[in-house]
């Protein structure tokens, strides 16, 4: 079903300026200046001197950070974000645990707001650090000037500046961030309004965090072992242990040690620290490095390459085995696993329509599809796939099954489908669990729908970034989708150049690398309900994102040529229109710099 088109607000610096939203960031020299006392003393004794210098020191110590909740920890506490807009997310944060998601409406800018107590007559630095769609941070209510600033959007986080001064009789400002109207939704995280006491005091000091939970084995090659571990709150940092000895410290919820022995044992643990001190550590587990001379660091797939995807059931296209499947695929995703009545686990049965004699057959064609170089994978999901994975109990029962299927059938790994929603925490688990079992020989594919993929907030750009160090590519569909927004924050219309190539942008600026990037898109006219697109046009966008040539009207700033290549659905489609698809866009993907 088609999605309905995201009305576009065109901004400019002079609509917003006019309307009093883009103000100058204090200097940092500035800043400096109004932390300081200015002294008017013109006497140059030793005694002068010191006095001089303890009251600035005075002065100073006592400006603090009046705003409450700066960080997000304690949800939305202090806070009020209008029409519901707000929220708490432990992922995207610039420090500690948590930081603030707000998403704009057509008709509601995502303001959220917090009222602080200030000192009539003194000056007070107000910054937040942001991230995501537009974000704007001022103060009204000052009785002086109301002050304001703001930036476009943004996939990484940049802090936002300015000052005010409150009035003669001033005792109370409002300070608060907003979005812009029908945009993406924007981040905020470690906010400040630091001057002097006004009476209303500050957050008390951190205590000790707790310890860290839900520490787990990731990927492993002959010499490291990744970890990754939940978040926790009040947390700037974390060191990591191995065999009891600390030999890292990281500030995200992830880390890789390396150096280790080949097809050794490893036992890990985290504890979490902020300025109180450092936490008990987190629970043990045990890792162990891959045999020296195993499967390799990563998974054997072409620089450049075309996926497919294999029909298990008849719909009207041409019905294939796998051994008929156009050799210009070097992924074949084999769709789909079945869900059983136990959570997060799958199963594959093979439908007799496919015309298969047995599954030992089934399994043969998919030994020469490997012995000819190419992957094939087991696809979860789909329109009608229904895998819940949102508790560990499910995230272990998805890693075990998944792993027998790839054990029992050969599969090279297996490839994400879900839309019916996900929890990234949790698929996360899954697949790192996965990973751990199956070794740097995975293969792990996604295709999520364009709405998945509008800004790294969403599930499943979440989980994709969570995973990078073991993707292999993300094929976004770039169909049955309707309208959406590109990077640069216009609308485009599925079927086009700038479709494709807008909207990859955002995920090739959003954190995935060029080879984690691919473009998904209908064999046929018959192969979805809309957004098919000739072979020509998806071989444009691919010279488009890798060599700066045949763009439309968006041109990225820079050229990809890592791009992993394409992807189709189906297989069967592209036979039944005789293979047009395959044999266009595939030799052009393999002719990729």
């Amino acid at each position: 079903m088609d999605r309905p088109a995201v009305p576009l607000i065109a901004l400019t610096a002079a609509t917003l300026l006019a309307a009093g939203l883009a103000a100058p960031a204090a200097t940092a020299a500035q800043a400096a200046t109004r932390a300081q006392t200015t002294t008017t003393a013109t006497t140059t004794t030793a005694t002068t001197a010191a006095a001089t210098a303890t009251a600035a020191a005075t002065a100073a110590a006592a400006d603090v950070n009046v705003l409450k909740n700066a960080g997000f920890e304690s949800g939305l506490s202090n806070w009020a974000c209008s029409a519901g807009s707000g929220a708490t997310v432990s992922s995207p944060t610039h420090g500690g645990a948590a930081a603030l998601k707000a998403t704009p409406g057509g008709q509601d800018n995502a303001r959220c707001t917090q009222t602080v107590t200030v000192k009539p007559g003194a000056t007070y630095t107000l910054s937040a650090w942001v991230q995501g769609g537009y974000a704007y941070l001022g103060a009204t209510g000052t009785g002086t000037t109301d002050v304001s600033t703001w930036t476009p959007d943004s996939s990484s986080w940049k802090q936002l500046t300015t000052s005010f001064k409150a009035g003669p009789s001033t005792t109370s400002v409002t300070v608060y961030t907003h979005g812009w109207y029908g945009q993406s939704a924007y981040y905020v995280d470690d906010v400040s309004v630091f001057g002097p006491d006004g009476g209303g005091g500050t957050d008390p000091e951190p205590g000790i965090p707790a310890a860290p939970s839900g520490l787990a084995v990731g990927a492993t090659t002959s010499s490291s072992v990744a970890l990754s571990w939940s978040g926790v709150s009040g947390a700037t940092g974390y060191n990591v242990y191995r065999g009891g000895t600390k030999v890292q410290s990281v500030t995200g919820t992830s880390a890789t040690v390396s150096g280790l022995a080949a097809d050794t044992a490893y036992d890990f643990q985290v504890s979490a620290t902020n300025a109180a001190g450092e936490s008990p550590r987190s629970a043990t587990v045990s890792g162990r490095t891959a045999p020296t001379g195993g499967t390799g660091p990563g998974p054997a797939v072409p620089k450049h390459a075309l996926t497919g995807y294999w029909q298990n059931f008849n719909n009207g296209a041409t019905v294939q085995k796998l051994r008929d499947v156009q050799a210009q695929y070097d992924i074949v995703a084999v769709s789909f696993a079945d869900s059983t009545a136990t959570p997060g686990q799958i199963v594959f049965n093979l439908d007799p329509a496919v015309g298969y004699a047995s599954v030992a057959d089934f399994k043969a064609d998919i030994a020469a599809k490997k012995a000819a170089g190419k992957s094939v994978i087991i696809s979860v999901g789909g329109e009608k796939g229904n895998v819940t994975i949102n508790s560990d109990a499910s995230a272990t029962a998805f890693a075990n099954s998944a792993y027998a299927l790839m054990q029992e059938y050969g599969f090279n790994g297996v490839d994400i489908d879900l839309e019916h929603g996900i929890n990234s925490t949790y698929l996360t688990k899954a697949l790192r669990q996965l990973s751990a079992k199956a070794g740097s020989g995975l293969v792990l594919t996604m295709a999520p729908q364009t709405i998945d993929m509008q800004n790294t907030g969403t599930e499943y750009f979440k989980t994709a970034l969570a995973v990078k160090d073991i993707l292999t590519v993300v094929n976004m569909q770039y169909y049955n989708s309707g309208s959406m927004l590109g990077c640069d924050g216009k609308v485009y219309s599925q079927g086009s150049v700038d479709f494709l190539t807008a909207l990859a942008c955002i995920q090739l600026e959003g954190g995935l690398a060029p080879s984690q990037v691919g473009l998904g898109v209908p064999a046929s006219t018959r192969g979805a309900g809309s957004g098919y697109v000739s072979p020509s046009i998806v071989n444009a966008a691919l010279d488009c994102l890798t060599r700066g040539t045949n763009c439309g009207s968006f041109k990225p700033a820079k050229t990809y040529p890592g791009l992993r290549g394409a992807m189709t659905w189906s297989t069967n489609w592209d036979a039944t229109a005789g293979n047009a698809w395959s044999n266009a866009v595939g030799p052009h993907v393999h002719n990729l710099p």
